[in-house]
């Protein structure tokens, strides 16, 4: 296996300022201020669980001068990151240029190919030292969801190749069905039940990586689910519409992140007296047998969240 979890994630925003002030405030997060590469400037931090969340603005070269905002990378934790290096360039995946560079909080970082990482964009990344931490919301991220064209090839890559576990594989789906009703003053009442018809779907994979999961989206590919619009539930159709979107604007790679929560209900009740921009305003049924909810990337300077609320089954 290579690596020991998930040492960070960064995260390109709007105001930086305005999204940690959410974090700490309604998701109970505590902010930490770590030095990045090699400039001696600090960014805002936030461990949640054993894995942790930094900030940046839109342009950072931390972030690859990002221009869009939202999940921009991942780092695998890894105790050494030259045999791990070496480990990963034996399995097929190999470093963009080879060179190390600075990286959070005084440790290295080597950025792999991305083509070889199927547009996740992943970073080797010396361990940070910072300790693992939950608050009275938040337990730690669920999991970090990526939109894919193909399942088979991220599972081969981070699964089969990096030796991280696949949690479990479902298919999310939404149908329709259609009934006719033949009514005669002489001959009665007679009902004809259509075939349901999927109105759209993702595939769905995860693998986990230390304390959270990648949550893999592939789209079934049937039609779209419609816009999502703010202060209006979700659905299973408009989730496979976003993914396809965004891979059309985008291409594959990182989409979001999901917090697991205590009470969803909760959360998304103080997001929302805040006035802040919701698409779910409760909880609705998700993969795992979650609630789920989504914030309106608005809220959060353009990055797009969930909260998961849900039991964990024992592991074999």
């Amino acid at each position: 296996m290579i690596g020991n979890g998930l040492a960070y994630l960064s995260v390109a925003v709007r105001d930086v300022d305005a999204v940690a002030s959410t974090l700490e405030t309604h998701f109970r997060l505590r902010k930490t201020e770590c030095t990045v590469g090699a400039t001696g400037r600090r960014a805002p931090v936030f461990p949640v669980g054993k894995t942790a969340v930094a900030l940046f603005e839109l342009g950072d070269e931390f972030v690859g001068g990002a221009e869009k905002t939202g999940v921009h990378h991942v780092a695998i934790s890894v105790s050494n990151l030259e045999s791990a290096t070496a480990e990963a360039a034996g399995k097929g995946v190999a470093t963009l240029s080879g060179q190390q560079e600075a990286g959070l909080a005084d440790t290295r970082r080597v950025l792999l190919d991305p083509k070889a990482t199927l547009g996740i964009v992943t970073y080797l990344s010396e361990p940070l030292t910072l300790p693992s931490a939950a608050s009275e919301m938040v337990e730690r991220i669920d999991h970090i969801g990526v939109a894919s064209e193909n399942n088979s090839k991220v599972l081969d890559v981070f699964s089969n190749r990096f030796g991280w576990p696949v949690e479990s594989t479902q298919t999310d789906a939404e149908v329709t069905q259609t009934f006719e009703s033949f009514t005669s003053d002489k001959y009665g009442v007679r009902h004809r039940a259509r075939q349901p018809q999927l109105v759209g779907g993702l595939r769905v994979a995860f693998v986990t990586i230390g304390d959270c999961d990648l949550e893999v989206l592939q789209d079934i590919g049937v039609n779209t689910g419609g816009e999502v619009e703010r202060g209006q539930p979700g659905s299973t159709s408009q989730d496979r519409s976003v993914i396809s979107r965004f891979i059309d604007a985008r291409g594959p790679g990182l989409h979001h992140v999901a917090f697991k929560v205590r009470d969803i209900n909760r959360l998304l009740a103080s997001l929302r007296e805040a006035e802040h921009s919701m698409i779910d305003i409760v909880g609705r049924p998700g993969s795992r047998m979650a609630q789920i909810g989504f914030i309106h990337p608005a809220s959060l300077g353009g990055w797009l969240v969930h909260l998961v609320e849900r039991e964990e089954l024992p592991k074999p």
